[in-house]
């Protein structure tokens, strides 16, 4: 029988007592390890042994680099060995074979010239430099190494005619900087200085002149580094463009005149470079100019800190948006708080150049407040009249007046000439804006004009004209007739008066009645104020209109009392309260008959009002019997919703208190009859 056999079982389980961990295998493997194996040496016994090595040397080296000629690790072994066998003229070959593979190795080249320099070859090793330089003169390793050859063997003409071979390349500003070490360490200053020419003209970034800067400062004299940052500054802009201007270049040039206690050269570069550069590439620059000032200036340079940054701030906000006028009017404020007359009037100049796009209204309203500032300026602070005048001129003729006008500027201007005892010149001016785009602002200030002057013959010509252009402004009419009437002449205030009301179209025609109403009763003409409150009824049958004139009723002196002294208090006569009454009376039965009830409710709380100040308790009951109570009710609306809406139901309209009185008085007569109903009823 074949006996099945599982899986090995192991039986214990548990953790050897022993544990041994990889880092100690790893130390035990290399403790066991054997030494380094060592080349042994050979040694030749003699001659024609060494040449039989020498030549089995030299056929695995051949058989190496025919095999893969292209591995530049085999033409340097091979070449090294044949140095350390001190088979000089065979290592040159194995190098010049390897050139001809590999002509722009630079590694190769490089051992190639080592290999020379430890021979003492120096000719081969220099004649090896001027092959390599002009075979690859882009590579700077080639170039140093032959500059360091020549500089060792002390032919420094030798090295500069290496260096300017090399600068006719314009190579980095490494191999510059090394030219100009070159000449700064034999002290020729003249040669540097003629090194960096040639320098910034093939590399005239900023840091560039910044270097020759620090070589003139170091060596140089003051004028020399002036020179060279005022150069610095114009070529830069020239070559590479505004852009192209660092902001480093002021700093530095700014720093050397502070140090040379030369505050006011400084401050102008701080300055120039501060108007010349953007914002977004000055924030250093401001910056140091700012702690250059406190450092240095009084609190006119550090305000004029503050003034400079302000007014690139708004260069840049007009450059970004020219119709902005909000910003022209902050850009000339601060201006005008510099004091500079000549920069305020550039920056008006430039503001008023930007003429609105569209001869629409709403485009111009800002606009013209730049004349208006600009002449104001000119007349308060220079002085310079004849400009101010040219100045609203100019706007005027700017002015599309068909389209539409601006009266400010007519009236501003006519100020003006009046402030210039120019009287002529300002009627002038007026009665051009009348005949060309009249308005009511414009006539009201001709008006006010010759009002002070007395000259009230010509107020009349321009409220007639005013009247003529727009007879439905009710102030117009008021005012004429308050001049009228201070001139003591009623009837033409009347015939005025009589003349608006009469007119089909006013703006305001209540504010004319009631004119004319205060008109009559001041002047003591009550039968004409009644009158005119009955015409006023006739047109408006307003609540106020009633109440207005139960009031007038109740204001209307006695005969006794007429003569007495108005400034006296006296009792409201019984004749008077009468009057109000029927005034009342008279608007509550209009009212009811046509079912208002607003304007009822509001005539009964006056009424009310009355009779709590004039009226007895009778009167008073009376009055507050008739007021209605407010009931909530719905309606329909056209979109079949439903709104709540407050409603008035007076007691003498109620239908429900009208059907409880006669269900009392019925009540009431059954039981005087004992019962019995009258009426052929039965008992």
């Amino acid at each position: 029988m074949e006996s099945t056999r599982g899986p090995p079982q192991v039986k214990n389980k548990a953790a050897a007592p022993v544990q041994i961990s990889a880092e100690q295998l790893l130390r035990e493997a290399v403790d066991r390890q054997d030494g380094a194996i060592q080349t042994p040496t050979q040694r030749f016994e003699d001659l024609e042994e060494l040449k039989e090595y020498h030549g089995r040397k030299r056929r695995e080296f051949e058989d190496y680099v025919r095999r893969n000629r292209v591995r530049l690790d085999n033409w340097l072994r091979y070449a090294q060995w044949e140095l350390d066998q001190k088979e000089f003229a065979r290592a040159r070959s194995v190098f010049e074979r390897a050139l001809d593979v590999h002509p722009n190795n630079t590694q190769l080249w490089i051992r190639y010239v080592e290999a020379e320099i430890k021979g003492r070859n120096i000719n081969h090793a220099r004649n090896l430099l001027d092959r390599a330089v002009t075979r690859l003169p882009r590579v700077p390793s080639l170039w140093f190494k032959y500059l360091y050859v020549m500089e060792m063997l002390g032919d420094i003409p030798g090295t500069r005619q290496v260096f300017d071979r090399w600068m006719k390349w314009e190579p980095s500003e490494e191999a510059w900087s090394a030219y100009l070490r070159l000449e700064k360490r034999y002290g020729e200053y003249d040669r540097a200085r003629e090194v960096f020419r040639a320098f910034t003209a093939v590399h005239p970034e900023p840091r560039t002149w910044l270097k020759w800067a620090k070589f003139e400062e170091e060596y140089g004299t003051s004028d020399l580094v002036r020179e060279v940052f005022q150069t610095a500054i114009q070529t830069i802009a020239e070559t590479l463009g505004d852009e192209a201007v660092d902001e480093k270049i002021f700093m530095a040039f700014a720093k050397y005149e502070a140090r040379l206690r030369e505050f006011d050269r400084a401050r102008a570069i701080y300055k120039f470079g501060l108007d010349n550069l953007p914002r977004s590439r000055s924030m250093a620059l401001h910056s140091q100019y700012t702690t250059f000032e406190k450092q240095f200036g009084d609190r006119e340079g550090v305000e004029d800190v503050i003034l400079t940054k302000r007014r690139r701030l708004y260069e840049e906000q007009v450059k970004e948006n020219p119709k902005n006028y909000d910003t022209w009017f902050d850009f000339a404020r601060l201006e005008e708080g510099g004091g500079d007359v000549d920069r305020v009037r550039e920056i008006y100049e430039r503001a008023i150049a930007q003429v609105p796009p569209t001869q629409e209204k709403r485009h111009w309203r800002r606009y013209i407040f730049l004349f208006l500032f600009y002449a104001i300026w000119e007349e308060r602070e220079t002085k310079d009249v004849e400009r101010a005048r040219q100045i609203y001129d100019t706007c005027l003729k700017l002015i599309p007046h068909k389209k539409f006008t601006f009266a400010k500027i007519w009236v501003a201007k006519a100020h003006f000439e009046i402030r210039q005892n120019q009287l002529t010149t300002a009627r002038k001016t007026l009665g051009r804006a009348i005949g060309m785009c009249p308005k009511d602002k414009i006539f009201r200030e001709y008006i006010l004009l010759e009002q002070k002057l007395y000259e009230f013959e010509r107020c009349r010509t321009l409220y007639e004209k005013h009247i003529m252009y727009n007879p439905a402004n009710c102030q117009t009419w008021i005012k004429w007739a308050e001049l009228e009437r201070g001139l003591d002449d009623l009837d033409r205030t009347r015939a005025i008066f009589e003349l608006a009301i009469g007119q089909p179209v006013l703006d305001m025609p209540e504010v004319v009645w009631k004119a004319y109403i205060d008109f009559e009763e001041e002047e003591g003409e009550y039968a004409k104020t009644r009158e005119l409150y009955e015409r006023l009824l006739e047109r408006a049958d307003h609540p106020k209109v009633w109440i207005s004139y139960a009031q007038f009723e109740i204001n209307i002196p006695d005969d006794e009392a007429a003569d007495e002294d108005a400034d006296e208090d006296r009792p409201v006569s019984d004749e008077a309260k009468a009057r109000a009454r029927r005034v009342f009376e008279r608007a509550h039965k209009g009212m009811k008959d046509r079912e208002l009830k607003a304007e009822r409710v509001s005539l009964l709380n006056a009424w009310l009002a009355f009779e709590k100040t004039h009226g007895s308790d009778e009167d008073i009951d009376k009055i507050q019997g008739q007021m209605p109570r407010k009931t909530k009710k719905k309606r329909k609306l056209d979109d079949d919703s439903w709104e709540e809406y407050v409603d008035y139901v007076f007691p003498a309209d109620d239908q429900q208190t009208k059907n409880l009185s006669n269900l009392l008085a019925m009540a009431n007569a059954w039981k005087q009859t004992g019962g019995k109903i009258t009426g052929g009823g039965a008992e």
